[in-house]
């Protein structure tokens, strides 16, 4: 497996004096690839129509002479502000009402049908520029879908386009109103044209009228992809990527990935753990310089399944302090380098940092680069040099398939974030309390959708949280040990409770007949150790119980190869549970010191040191944020 560096630079930011210094500092320090030009709308198009393309040409010339393969990005997350002349109804809406106007970024709504078309021209002119220039070896469309909580509009232009969705999907009015259970509160419609968007009601909204509208966004945003998908294939042979974020499950990734080559998300550990990672204050402060053990990890293993054939890179790597989280701490002296090897260690073909220079100016000018605001170098600069140096040294990895799976699917968070029955329950927490829970046993893990249909080369899989488990899902569960649950096999794809009721898996007689959802901080004891906590089912049928609460509620149901999971474990139940579906698959546990975590290929295994102290391991010494490796 080929690794590389890359970093993200906007040559217009900068007076073309110093583009070639930077372009040769680059290259010294082991970078390889740049990414260009997926801010630079109102500078290649300042007019409509009128195009300014000797810049960018000259960019892209400095660049490539000193040896840099550059990523071209469309720059449709910034329309110029001329584009609301020409669309002014295009910007997104939110929930309250609100227009999302222009003086950020990512103000566009997916369903305006005039800006998908513009953003669709000008992927086509960049393409018909550049899409045979060998200078040019990747495009990257737009950048960051989701980011800002921009995929749900409520704006005309997307009732429209759902009350068109609604029909297609329906066929007849009936049918949809049968399908919600509009009889209920005497919401039924007489034609698709009375359908609202599911926002400004006095209550919540009758959920499969929701659950609806979050399957159509994502299905907006898939078209609106492809449209630049299109463009850019008629133009270019070179790989397309987009870049995800962490944590943004408004839109299946599995399917906008479906249609590009590579996938990438762009990675700030520090800034996630302070914004969007669930935890406890002691969790935070231990990890407050490195950023969560598992986070990271967790995105490596899912956008290597929506890559296409395994790809998948970094496009963003924090490098020092971000703007954005509500605090803002440094990395610790090393995590740079630890991050980076992590990425490359579960299959990453390019680690790209944010960005070259930290900007003087605008919204990110207090979000670090490899470079301060002065050109002087930052701390992080030193770090990804070393680890530019290290892959020109080290032999090559050979990826391998990992023993145990892990089954993610996006609709199951629309479902859960629809219908929580708890305001704490989120599909996303769960997802990564198994990750978590595999990982502190020593475990690499493959995440694979919810259409897979082979699990017979694992040895072990978990699914759960999974709203609905598709019929094949079911077979294929049959291949391998498996723990489904809690909270899966729940709900129709409507959002209906199902009779009979679930979860309904084949082999297994085990029915959800009541569930609760915990109020923070309390538990209930499992018998042998550990605890359940803020989601708990009443389980009934005549599979054998396994595990048991100690108010006599049954909390695992199964056999030896297929159970289910009817509560959320806290982290020594986990371990109990992995520890016995392990044995039963034949899998050999570790016990790491807290922070360790591993990853195995077919050639090396890799130890990442996320914790504050040092740790011994099978005779190796790791200080913390630091990484290890050795041969396999």
């Amino acid at each position: 497996m080929n690794r590389a560096l890359g970093v993200c630079y906007y040559p217009e930011h900068w007076p073309e004096e110093m583009w070639a210094q930077d372009a040769a500092e680059m290259v010294a320090a082991g970078i390889s690839w740049v990414r260009i030009g997926e801010f630079a709308w109102s500078r290649i198009e300042p007019e409509p129509g009128q195009f300014a393309f000797d810049w960018l040409d000259r960019a892209i010339d400095v660049l490539s002479r000193a040896g840099l393969k550059i990523v071209l990005g469309t720059p449709t997350c910034t329309p110029p502000r001329w584009m609301l002349e020409r669309f002014p109804d295009m910007l997104a809406v939110d929930a309250q009402g609100h227009p999302r106007g222009f003086g950020s970024r990512r103000h566009y709504c997916f369903s305006h049908a005039g800006y998908r078309r513009a953003s669709g021209e000008i992927a086509e002119v960049l393409g018909d520029r550049y899409g045979r220039d060998g200078r040019v070896h990747a495009w990257q469309i737009d950048n960051e879908y989701g980011c800002h909580d921009t995929i749900l509009s409520y704006s005309e232009a997307a009732r429209d386009a759902f009350r068109s969705w609604l029909a297609e999907r329906y066929g007849t009015i009936d049918a949809l109103n049968e399908a919600w259970g509009n009889v209920f509160w005497s919401m039924e419609y007489r034609s698709f044209d009375e359908i609202d968007l599911p926002n400004l009601t006095v209550t919540q909204p009758n959920p499969s009228h929701e659950l609806a509208f979050r399957r159509f966004s994502s299905d907006q945003v898939v078209a609106y992809h492809e449209v630049q998908v299109a463009a850019l294939r008629a133009h270019t042979d070179a790989p397309l990527i987009h870049n995800y974020m962490g944590r943004v499950l408004d839109f299946d990734h599995f399917e906008v990935g479906a249609s590009i080559d590579i996938a990438s998300w762009d990675s700030y550990p520090i800034g996630f753990l302070s914004d969007r990672l669930d935890g406890s204050a002691e969790h935070k402060a231990r990890y407050l310089q490195q950023g969560d053990p598992d986070m990271q990890a967790f995105h490596h293993d899912l956008y290597r399944a929506v890559g296409r054939d395994g790809r998948w890179w970094v496009m963003e790597q924090q490098p020092g302090p971000v703007n954005w989280a509500p605090h803002n701490p440094a990395p610790l002296p090393g995590m740079v380098r630890l991050w980076s090897w992590e990425a490359f260690a579960h299959g990453a073909e390019v680690v790209s940092y944010f960005r070259w220079r930290q900007a003087p100016f605008a919204q990110e000018q207090m979000h670090a680069g490899l470079k301060r605001p002065d050109n002087a170098p930052a701390p992080g600069l030193a770090e990804a040099a070393q680890v530019g140096r290290e892959i020109a040294e080290m032999p090559q990895i050979a990826l391998q398939q990992a023993p145990v799976a892990l089954i993610f699917d996006y609709p199951s968070d629309w479902a859960w974030a629809t219908l929580p029955q708890g305001e704490d329950f989120s599909y996303f927490r769960l997802m990564l309390d198994a990750y978590r829970a595999l990982r502190r046993c020593g475990f690499s893990i493959d995440i694979l959708p919810s259409t897979v249909t082979d699990l017979s080369a694992y040895a072990l899989v978990l699914a759960p949280g999974l709203a609905t488990v598709p019929d094949a899902l079911q077979e294929a569960l049959a291949q391998t040990v498996a723990l489904v649950g809690p909270r899966s096999n729940a709900v129709t794809e409507e959002l209906r409770i199902p009779i009979p009721m679930g979860p309904a898996l084949r082999g297994l007689d085990v029915t959800a007949t009541r569930v609760e959802s915990l109020p923070p901080h309390v538990t209930r004891a499992v018998i042998g150790g550990g605890t359940v906590q803020h989601w708990v089912e009443d389980l009934d049928g005549t599979a054998e119980t396994l595990l048991q609460a100690e108010t006599g509620q049954a909390v695992l149901k199964g056999n030896r190869r297929l159970q289910y999971l009817g509560a959320w474990p806290d982290a020594d139940l986990w371990e109990r549970i992995i520890h016995g579906l392990a044995k039963e698959a034949g899998l050999t546990v570790l016990t790491l010191p807290e922070g360790l975590r591993l990853r195995d290929t077919a050639t090396h295994r890799f130890a990442f040191n996320y914790g504050p102290d040092l740790v011994e391991f099978q005779g190796k010494t790791i200080r913390s944020a630091d990484v290890s490796w050795w041969g396999i």
